[in-house]
């Protein structure tokens, strides 16, 4: 053999031998999002007034409407005012309308109903599961006077499974309102 074979086998031969480098698996990871204990600060507006979690920034669009936005999360709860006069019921299916317009992308929509009798607060939540376009949406009324809609939306393309838990977080602060919420 010449110089060149034994350097070539040799060269082969320490590519074999010399890589014995155990390979182990990765361990799974799991993406952990921590937010932060709500801290409540009061909101009012012309007709209600409500607590909501201070790491949203509330931008009022006029007397009837407003947004709660939450930077961090690129999400904003919108919360519209209605005043009731003979059209309750047209009001109650407008909100449930634009609520289970999202069964197209949802893979479910769970709807929970509210009822605080002492302050005649009535309304429903709607939880939206999947790539839907608003992870939840709600409405309450006292059902003579006074009707408030709300529904959250993230700022981002809607992949449930990334934005779950910045949704589950919201729609405790969304139960919040609805469960502070009182007429004027």
């Amino acid at each position: 053999m010449n110089k060149a074979s034994v350097f070539i086998l040799f060269c082969v031969l320490m590519a074999f031998l010399g890589c014995e480098e155990s390979v182990l698996p990765k361990p799974k990871a799991m993406l952990r999002l921590e937010y932060s204990r709500p801290i409540m600060a009061d909101a009012e507006m012309e007709n209600f007034k409500f607590n909501y979690n201070q790491s949203a920034e509330v931008k009022k669009q006029n007397s009837a409407s407003l947004r709660l936005e939450y930077p961090e999360m690129k999400a904003a709860i919108f919360i519209s005012y209605k005043k009731v006069t003979d059209n309750l019921q047209q009001l109650i299916t407008d909100a449930e309308r634009l609520s289970y317009e999202h069964a197209v992308k949802a893979d479910d929509i769970r709807a929970r109903v509210y009822e605080n009798s002492d302050a005649g607060v009535y309304g429903t939540f709607f939880e939206v599961v999947g790539d839907a376009a608003s992870q939840a949406q709600f409405y309450v009324t006292d059902s003579t006077t006074h009707f408030v809609t709300g529904s959250l939306y993230f700022a981002v393309k809607p992949n449930y499974d990334s934005i779950y838990p910045a949704a589950a977080y919201l729609q405790q602060d969304i139960g919040h309102i609805m469960e502070t919420l009182r007429w004027k």
